[in-house]
């Protein structure tokens, strides 16, 4: 009983409900592996006593709690009320204005400092949080494009989708077919080292994106390469096309390593023979001095990444922690020739994320690019370095058991330690936020239920035996709609699966859209049919698929089914398993009939994906995703959960319906995709359809039937 409580004044749950009335016990060892991980003892019965005795007894003398949360226009803008009489409050705006007193209504949404001075002689200090009630909102419908940029190779690409393929794709879509945003794949810092891992979900590091989706030719030094590398960059040009007709004519999977290995050495020439500017090296200082140590941070540890390893755990003992480290390449000119290197390429990839937004801007696009936040980072990556202190150092995030994986999940990504973030006013976080919004319309975050309460695993330890640790939702969620509204940004949040009561409720009145898949969007408490278009909810992205799940073209055909059974995913009987999915596709394409989004007779492949999206539109949903690659009828998910090497998991391009790769430049003349999007754009812009206007009618001469 006594771990219970203790357990319960540091977020670590004793049991939990994976369904209504039901409740499953915690392991006792599950529960002292977490609180041992958040720096609590409780290993023996005396250390319980004496942490919860310490818990109580810094709860009764606490003047402040490290950070405060205020929302303008919900709550009122006072002080805490709890403070003993006489207590003197100074408050320091972020601005460095200075308050005094308890009249807070003047204070400004920002993150301030408060000052708490008691007549005991108690002092305090705090992080006051003042934030919108609500993130922002679309100014209207919109309808728009999902894709894993890497899987898009155009003509110009040097063997993965780059930066200036989305910059095409936003332009073309938005300029061509009324689209409204296009959602990417985290774009996120990658572990270092080959062979990499090919997921953009287990980054090194979530605050810098990744140089490999630099487009090359389109840095404005590559233009001023000295001639005597000329010839050296032309044999690395000639390489690239190689990769790329490895995979575009030859069938080969995406080659991340071997892409970035020639993008790096192209880089090196370029930025190493090739003097800035005066303008470009003024702005790039500037670069430098916003962000700061964080970025320093990150380019150190690439460049010791490069010498001794992408697991920082192994390094030389002074190396691995970064002020130490910082010393050591001080030290190493060398190394801190390599630092400037690396800064210099997520400056770099920063002015090119700047320009894939402003395309889609003047493209017409209402949101923009919509960029993704992965769940955590690797565990030996450049997050996980840097700030050591903001994670639990022994565990892993992952899920608990549940009806479609009995054993539970590990990801393998370290939690960030709630105390951690409230002690440091959630400045990692909010850190995180600001780059990631920095050149987004929209930031969509992976398991938004995570800024409520995670899966904790302690290592070594099967996921059945981890418990949920609780996150202060109030104050996540106060940052996030700061940030959100300091960049004019939409916030999505993928809450599909398993979900708290009361989580997706919360999100919505906070103005965060949630995510509505047509093959989930059923009655389970009670019929178990299609729940109609008028009964979805208004405030989500409604699509068809993702990138965990088949492609409609699968799912409509029953490829899906033998696919996973193919692949040993599936034990039961395959013949029962296709015949209860072809069940389920009837009875949809009995409702798109029912709503006459789907003619009578129209039964071939192309009709029916065309009535899943006129079935979407038919809801009130204010924002529709189209998956590109359903647009040309490919077949093959870009990721299949479960799956390691039996599949090419994150390595596939965008495919037509026979699996032959298509080309940027092919798919935008697609027929097929051209009539997907003409409907889609129709619906959304009725204005017009009716007069007219725009040019998303026209199919480009000779284009190729896909």
């Amino acid at each position: 009983m006594t771990l219970a409580r203790l357990a319960a004044r540091h977020g670590v749950a004793t049991e939990y409900s994976p369904s209504a009335g039901v409740t499953v016990s915690v392991p006792d060892a599950a529960v002292v592996a977490v609180l041992g991980a958040l720096g609590v003892d409780a290993t023996t019965p005396e250390a319980v006593d004496a942490a919860l005795d310490a818990a109580e007894r810094a709860e009764r003398e606490r003047l402040l709690p490290p950070t405060l949360v205020r929302r303008r226009g919900e709550d009122a803008l006072c002080p805490p009320a709890d403070l003993p009489p006489g207590t003197r409050l100074r408050v320091t705006t972020e601005e460095g204005a200075v308050l005094t007193g308890g009249d807070w209504e003047r204070l400004p949404l920002g993150v301030h400092t408060v000052e708490a001075a008691a007549p005991d002689g108690r002092a305090a200090t705090s992080t006051l949080i003042v934030s919108p009630a609500r993130v922002p909102g679309p100014d209207r419908r919109a309808y728009g494009l999902l894709v894993q940029l890497y899987s898009l190779l155009s003509a110009r690409s040097w063997g993965m989708g780059d930066l200036g393929d989305l910059r095409e794709l936003a332009t073309w879509a938005g300029r061509t077919h009324g689209a409204g945003f296009v959602q990417v794949n985290p774009l996120h810092a990658g572990v270092p080292g080959a062979p990499s891992d090919p997921s953009p979900y287990r980054p090194s590091s979530r605050r810098f994106p990744d140089p490999v989706h630099l487009r090359i030719e389109s840095v404005p030094e590559y233009a001023h390469v000295d001639p005597s590398h000329r010839d050296a960059l032309d044999r690395l040009l000639a390489e690239a096309g190689e990769l790329r007709e490895r995979v575009l004519g030859k069938g080969a999977l995406i080659d991340r390593d071997a892409v970035w290995d020639v993008k790096r050495r192209a880089l090196e020439l370029v930025v190493g023979s090739v003097e800035l500017g005066p303008g470009r090296r003024a702005e790039y200082h500037d670069f430098l001095a916003e962000r700061g140590r964080a970025l320093e941070d990150h380019a150190t540890y690439q460049a010791l990444a490069e010498r001794h390893g992408p697991h920082w755990r192994d390094w030389p003992e002074e190396l691995r922690e970064p002020r130490s480290a910082e010393r050591v390449v001080r030290a190493d000119p060398a190394l801190a020739a390599r630092v400037d290197f690396h800064c210099r390429l997520a400056w770099l990839t920063d002015r090119q994320l700047a320009e894939a937004a402003e395309a889609a801007r003047e493209a017409g696009m209402a949101v923009g690019i919509v960029h993704d936040l992965a769940v955590g980072v690797h565990p030996e990556g450049s997050d996980a370095w840097a700030q050591q202190d903001a994670f639990a150092a022994g565990m892993s995030v992952g899920a608990p058991p549940d009806a479609f994986n009995a054993r539970g999940q590990d990801w393998g990504l370290p939690p960030w330690r709630p105390d951690a973030l409230a002690a440091a006013g959630y400045a990692p976080y909010r850190g995180l936020l600001r780059e990631l919004l920095r050149h987004a319309g929209a930031l969509r975050i992976d398991h938004v239920m995570g800024l409520f309460r995670l899966w904790w695993v302690p290592e070594g330890s099967e996921p059945t035996a981890g418990t949920y640790v609780r996150y202060d939702a109030e104050a996540m969620l106060a940052v996030l709609a700061l940030e959100a509204h300091r960049a004019g940004a939409l916030v999505i949040g993928e809450d599909l699966g398993t979900v708290e009561p009361g989580v997706r409720e919360e999100l919505s009145r906070r103005g965060v859209f949630g995510t509505s898949v047509l093959w989930f969007e059923r009655d389970w408490a009670g019929t178990g049919r299609p729940v109609p278009p008028e009964r979805w909810r208004a405030e989500c992205v409604a699509t068809a698929t993702t990138h965990d799940l088949p492609p409609t073209a699968a799912r409509l055909s029953g490829d899906h089914v033998a696919l996973r059974h193919r692949l040993g995913l599936l034990d039961g009987d395959p013949e029962r398993d296709r015949a209860a999915d072809a069940a389920e596709t009837v009875e949809w394409l009995g409702l798109f009939q029912r709503l006459g989004l789907l003619p009578e007779g129209a039964g071939d492949e192309r009709a029916e994906i065309l009535a899943v999206h006129r079935f979407l539109l038919s809801t009130p949903a204010r924002m529709v995703g189209v998956w590109l690659p359903d647009a040309v009828g490919d077949r093959r998910p870009q990721n299949l959960p479960g799956t390691w090497d039996e599949y090419p998991n994150w390595r596939l391009p965008i495919a037509d319906p026979d699996g032959q790769p298509l080309t940027l430049e092919r798919l935008t003349a697609s027929p097929r995709a051209h009539d997907l999007l003409r409907e889609l754009h129709a619906r959304t812009h009725p204005e017009k359809a009716r007069t007219g206007a725009g040019n998303a009618r026209t199919v480009p001469p000779g284009a190729r039937p896909v």
